[in-house]
């Protein structure tokens, strides 16, 4: 059995070091380390071991990291004559109450720092490391502190912030999880400007990422409103926070939005020259790249569709919940009688107090008798025999009805055959024809009856064509017929629709089942 294992383990082994490329995964390897050597002068001053006068040991990496805060402040503020004095006592103030230092050890502990930040070499913090993509030790250089003009009447040294001290400020800081998706966006667009191609593929991958972390967050969320709302002020928290969600998501869809078509220009750019041998590789980047980008955008949408599914429902049971827990907590002896006997009220006041209470009983009592009495077609309250027949419109009427109607189907029609165009297809879903009208900004359109009107008759009448055609539904009435206005948008062809099983949930108010549009050409048109 041993030896029916080990074959088995050896090549799972390699097909999972297939699945990921070695190169790709130590391309940025040195860069990262770089990162990390940011923060290697912080680790180093935590290593100090200094005792104020009780014998407290001095939590040297914190007051580290506050003097970045210090001098970063002092930047803000564009103060550019910061010394070490200052620095002294802003140490002095920060650490009152903590430790019992006098001035010397103040003064100690801040040359510490300085010397830490800035060596006095003048080659910077070093940091080694083993660099794995390359096989040698390589040493980091960082310059948190930098010298920043001098007094020479004074004898003082002013400091300022490095690069490396700002990058380890904001290394610091921490950016929410729901940005990341956003700050990728424009990584990917500047990748995409400069032709990065290859780290723009890796960039969508972490894009995916992102969704899905956001779709578990929507989740939690959910799962959260309904087990945690019992109060108001826990409605209207997470109201908002939804409100918040929804707002950076169609944020970010409107910046999905934006790259493919930057994606787009860029691929027709290069579709030019795809023949030439350094642009073949680059074409067949970008198509990856636009495909990809689609998927992440149709998650990305689904996800919108989420959060307001989320908001319009979730948050609505949630109220009704905090409503049903209110009256099954109410007391009619608590709230209401001890009220009543426990205050002693002028008479016009008890009356407004009792006055819900006290209502006369009605009742709509109903004699068996009445089935042998006259009956009419009428509802309660209007006149016997005033309408005896449905109403009906008049010819002005019925020809604007069936004109609006008219518009709206040739507008549809119009789409499905720029949608057939765009694709380059000829059978497609109404599903993705749906999918395709919220992305052209025609989700408007999604919102009216007359769109389903529209699919409704396509499909009664289908196959449709410019011939065989009969008019028991009276779209021909009014200035022109409806299937003169199909055909003249249809060129010759013909539309073939067939349902298929799935119900799509199109808004909060409409649904209708997918269906497959295939267009052919009209054997019948001249």
């Amino acid at each position: 059995m041993e030896r029916n294992i080990e074959p088995e383990s050896t090549s799972q082994r390699e097909r999972i070091a297939a699945d990921v490329d070695v190169n790709a995964v130590l391309a940025d390897f040195p860069m990262r380390m770089d990162k990390l050597a940011l923060f290697d002068p912080l680790f180093e001053l935590g290593r100090q071991r200094k005792t104020d006068l009780d014998g407290k040991p001095i939590a040297m990496m914190e007051l580290g990291l506050l003097t970045l805060l210090f001098f970063f402040e002092k930047k803000l503020l564009r103060s550019r004559k910061t010394s070490a004095r200052e620095h002294e006592q802003f140490l002095t103030e920060a650490t009152q109450g903590l430790y019992r230092l006098e001035a010397t050890d103040v003064k100690d502990i801040v040359n510490l720092i300085i010397r830490v930040f800035r060596p006095a070499d003048g080659l910077g913090h070093q940091f080694a490391f083993f660099d794995l993509s390359t096989g040698e030790t390589r040493t980091a250089r960082t310059s948190i502190l930098k010298a920043d003009g001098h007094d020479s009447q004074t004898v003082t040294q002013y400091y300022t912030l490095d690069e490396d001290g700002l990058e380890l400020v904001f290394a610091t800081k921490e950016f929410y999880l729901e940005f990341q998706l956003s700050i990728h966006q424009l990584l990917l667009r500047k990748q995409l400007e400069k032709g990065e191609f290859q780290g723009a593929l890796r960039q969508i991958d972490e894009m995916h990422i992102d969704v899905d972390t956001l779709r578990e967050r929507i989740t939690r969320i959910e799962s959260e409103i309904k087990r945690s709302i019992v109060s108001e002020d826990t409605f209207q928290r997470y109201k908002n926070l939804l409100e918040d969600i929804d707002l950076r998501l169609n944020r970010e869809s409107e910046e999905f939005k934006e790259l493919l078509e930057f994606v787009r220009e860029t691929r027709e750019r290069i579709y030019a020259d795809r023949e030439l041998p350094r642009h073949q590789k680059a074409y067949e980047l970008i198509v990856r790249i636009a495909v990809e980008l689609e998927g992440v955008h149709h998650e990305h949408t689904r996800l919108l569709q989420q959060s307001y599914e989320l908001g319009n429902q979730a948050l609505r049971a949630a109220k009704e919940s905090m409503y049903y827990t209110g009256m099954n907590a109410f007391s009619f002896e608590h709230e209401v009688g001890a009220f009543i006997f426990g205050k002693l009220l002028p008479p016009d006041s008890m009356e407004g107090v009792i006055a819900p209470f006290i209502g006369l009983e009605q009742a709509e009592l109903w004699s068996p008798l009445t089935v042998f009495a006259q009956q009419q077609v009428s509802g309660r309250g209007e006149e016997f025999g005033a309408q005896q027949t449905f109403m009906e419109m008049d010819e002005a009427e019925e020809q604007a009805f069936a004109k609006q109607r008219r518009t709206e189907i040739t507008m549809i029609i119009r789409h499905l055959m720029n949608f057939f165009d765009e694709k380059n297809r000829e059978q497609v879903e109404l599903e993705s024809f749906i999918e395709w009208l919220r992305e052209k900004g025609e989700a408007e359109l999604l919102s009216s009856r007359g769109f389903y009107e529209c699919w409704l008759i396509l499909h009664q009448r289908s196959p449709i064509s410019h011939t065989g055609w009969s008019d028991s539904g009276g779209e021909n009435r009014g200035t022109g017929g409806l299937q003169e206005a199909i055909a003249e948008e249809l060129q010759g062809r013909a539309l073939n629709v067939t349902e298929i099983g799935k119900v799509i949930r199109v808004t909060p108010r409409y649904e209708i089942q997918n269906m497959r549009i295939e267009r052919t050409e009209d054997e019948d048109a001249v």
